[in-house]
């Protein structure tokens, strides 16, 4: 995958919304936008960050509106196997013991 990108699918009561790329200013209230606009389609919302190969604080602030929101409307939220570098900037700002983080969607059902 070339670039910056982002897919949002359905999977049963879940919407997954799959982001790739670097998430930074540029282009971090597109993924804002559509992690709310994600809840209109179903309570519960899962952002896979495997293919996310940089993200900054702008990035990270529309995660954490993602997280609220869901918390506000009784919803769920959770991030799916952040890479490398989108896990190394979670720890830093100790939101690793945030966010429920899980492999894949499965895992975040089961929890």
């Amino acid at each position: 995958m070339m670039g910056k990108g982002s897919e949002l699918s359905r999977d049963g009561d879940w919407s997954v919304l799959r982001v790739w790329g670097e998430v930074d200013l540029s282009w971090s209230q597109d993924v804002r936008k559509q992690v709310l606009d994600a809840y209109t389609k179903a309570k519960s919302l899962a952002v896979q960050l495997d293919g996310v190969s940089y993200i900054d604080s702008s990035g990270i602030a529309a995660l954490v509106e993602g997280f609220q929101h869901a918390r506000a409307k009784g919803g769920r939220f959770a991030l799916l196997a952040p890479s490398e570098s989108v896990r190394a900037v979670l720890e830093l700002a100790r939101l690793d013991r945030v966010f429920p983080i899980f492999s894949d969607l499965a895992a975040a059902r089961a929890a």
